[in-house]
């Protein structure tokens, strides 16, 4: 089994995969997205789906701190919603992601001396194995041996 996580932004989209006993969480790439211009990277999530051979999804959540949903969350749903649709054999599943992103920021910044341009651009790769890493955590493995 593996996982895809997900990090949804309005500009891009970060995307990790597990390993496959669901131990550890990878950052693959930054999907460039526009959801201005309804485009959300889904030819390129299609292409990763078969190439990692994924079996579940991972979507952080971004709630509000008082635990509402907000307008970021509610696009979290909406793309989750989109990829149920494009893979309707693929559970999605979410997970509370406040914080994240900001946690990924503060990690390059304390563990690598990087420019503030280098890390937006590793930045959403880094919060989406958070939000993985975390699910996978909160799971368990994923297959019981």
């Amino acid at each position: 089994m593996r996982l895809m996580g997900f990090d949804v932004g309005s500009k891009t989209v970060g995307i990790a995969i597990s390993d496959l006993l669901g131990w550890t969480a990878q950052g693959v790439e930054i999907i460039r997205i526009n959801e201005d211009e309804s485009e959300f990277g889904l030819d390129r999530v299609k292409e990763l789906v078969a190439e990692h051979q994924v079996t579940g999804f991972v979507l952080g959540l971004p709630k509000n701190m008082n635990n509402s949903i907000g307008p970021r969350a509610l696009k979290a749903q909406e793309y989750g919603a989109m990829l149920n649709e494009l893979f309707p054999e693929i559970p999605v599943d979410y997970i509370d992601e406040r914080l994240t992103t900001v946690q990924a920021e503060r990690m390059l910044v304390e563990q690598a001396d990087t420019s503030r341009k280098k890390r937006k651009q590793v930045i959403d790769k880094l919060a989406a194995v958070m939000i993985l890493q975390n699910y996978l955590d909160a799971h368990g493995r994923l297959t019981q041996g």
